[in-house]
């Protein structure tokens, strides 16, 4: 067998029918037995960036996001757009990380999901242009912008387009590469 590898999975959105939340799911569905994800699902809870407040290791539940990245040998983001950018819970979550180590040299998969025709362009320029600064890896072949889609994805979380399918194989295929 090979090699167990830990992953951290993030949804950037807070609605519990989010097709991001159901494709990450759904991404997880497709991954081999060797990578292990964990659901990151204290998005929510983070309190507003502040860095006076960020004192010894900072509040407990940056504390836990900071931990469960230490942990993780790579990073799957899934994002929708929102007012065509990153949704403020990720970007609020990726603010709790900008003075720290974390996601350096993290091998880091980003994919942005959206109904409309751009696929969520915008917050994926964004979000990439934010963990670059904080020196995550962005993994060759780990990005992906999916357009429309409500269309690859039904109700059930089940992607329904054999194309799209295949992206994410790929995907999945290069980070766990990088992660070795």
């Amino acid at each position: 067998m090979d090699k167990e590898i830990k992953l951290l999975a993030i949804s950037g959105s807070l609605r519990q029918n989010s097709s991001n939340t159901a494709l990450m799911n759904a991404i997880i569905g497709l991954a081999p037995e060797n990578m292990k994800f964990t659901i990151y699902s204290g998005l929510g809870d983070l309190p507003h960036f502040n860095p006076d407040i960020d004192i010894d290791e900072g509040p407990v539940p940056v504390r836990g996001l900071r931990t469960q990245l230490k942990e993780a040998d790579g990073v799957l983001l899934c994002t929708p757009e929102y007012g065509n950018g990153v949704p403020g819970v990720l970007k609020n979550a990726l603010d709790w990380l900008v003075s720290t180590t974390e996601f350096m040299n993290k091998p880091t998969a980003v994919i942005s999901a959206s109904p409309t025709p751009m696929g969520g362009d915008k917050a994926h320029a964004s979000l990439l242009l934010t963990l670059k600064m904080i020196n995550a890896e962005i993994v060759e072949r780990g990005t992906l912008i999916i357009p429309h889609i409500t269309l690859k994805l039904n109700k059930e979380g089940i992607i329904t387009d054999p194309k799209l399918k295949q992206e994410l194989l790929s995907v999945l295929q290069a980070l766990e590469q990088a992660c070795y």
